[in-house]
Formats: structure tokens, sequence, C-alpha cells
């Protein structure tokens, strides 16, 4: 039978089933689902109409998330599917699509957040490790600068502070890793986090 995207198969809105006044296309065709998972990186390239190409990513580990609050953005790594808004299945199976909720690792936009306002966060678990480091000396014209930069806008919801605390950061996949080969997403923030993790928690 073939799997097909057409509507010609279908019936009606009233039911009736629709006179066939033509074979199956080659436009018409669709094809198995991608089922991306988590792990080392493969992709397949597939040939599609007009001799364009879709990237078929089976196995992807890291992607592209933004922190759109401070408008950034940093290749990390994906640990986990969390949440799925249209099945339980895909979470179980730790599939990647489109509009999965993932936790991410949450270090390379800590190590940012540091470099930027000159403040530790969600390090309260670490304090006893870094007792022992030393913080690198900064000139008084620099901490100034970061102390300024704090107070104007270095403040982090406490939802996402509990977050880097634990290391991971709950995120949403934004683009069509079977299509595009690729995991682009951004980090959860406001009533849509608080959304989610009620969801997860249910």
């Amino acid at each position: 039978m073939g799997i097909s995207r057409d509507s010609r198969h279908k019936r009606s809105a009233t039911g009736a089933k629709r006179a066939y006044y033509r074979k199956k296309r080659a436009f018409e065709k669709g094809r198995q689902p991608a089922n991306t998972r988590i792990g080392a990186k493969r992709i397949h390239l597939v040939r599609t109409r007009g001799g364009n190409r879709k990237f078929r990513g089976l196995r992807l580990e890291a992607g592209n998330f933004s922190w759109g609050s401070e408008g950034i953005s940093r290749k990390v790594r994906v640990i986990v599917v969390a949440f799925h808004p249209s099945n339980n299945e895909l979470v179980r199976t730790n599939t990647l699509t489109k509009a999965a909720v993932v936790q991410i690792d949450a270090a390379p936009f800590r190590q940012w957040y540091e470099a930027h306002y000159g403040q530790t966060i969600g390090r309260r678990r670490q304090k006893k490790e870094d007792a022992g480091e030393e913080a690198a000396k900064k000139s008084k014209n620099v901490e100034a600068k970061l102390a300024e930069r704090f107070k104007k806008a270095g403040k982090v919801e406490p939802a996402i502070e509990r977050q880097f605390e634990a290391g991971r950061l709950y995120a949403v996949i934004a683009s069509r890793p079977g299509q595009s080969g690729r995991i682009d997403g951004y980090i959860l923030e406001g009533d849509e986090l608080a959304f989610y993790q009620r969801a997860i928690r249910r």
C-alpha cells in the first residue's frame, strides 16, 4: 500500500467515498518516520522533489539552544526527553521531534552567565568543592562594570536558578530533526516553563 500524503483516498465531509480518477503519484508519497533518538550523530540524506534534499536525523546528541531573555545561544548536549505534548511513547523511547520538551546540559549557559555578570549561578550545592578554588583577579573598573550590568539585567527567575543547581535546563525543540538533521530550540521561561513543569509532574 505505501504511505501516502494525498487526500483523495479520504472520504468527504458527509462520509461519501470519493471517485478515484487517477493512480497514486510520486509527489503524493510519504515516507517512514525518522524516529530521531539521542546518540552519536547519524544523518541520512534523502533526495526529494526537485532534486532538493532532506537531512534525516536518525541519531543526534547536541543542538543549538537559545536563552531568549538573555539573547544568547549555545551548542549544548541533549540529555533526555522529559515531556511530549502528543504522545508519552515518544518520552519513553527518547524520540526527538519538534515541540518535544528536553533536558539539556546547563554548563555552557552557566559559564556565559558567570563571565558576563561576574556572579555565580546555581552553585549552592557546589560551594564546598569550590571553596579551595580562588577566583581570577579583576580590576576595580571591571568589577564595577559587572556589578552595574548584574543590577540592571542579571536577575534570573527562581525556577531557572533551581534548574542551574541541578545542572539541567528544560528546553523545547523548535526545529524538525527528521527533516533538517538539526536540533534547535529554546530554554523554557516564565509561564511556559510553569505550564510544562505542571504537565511533567502530572
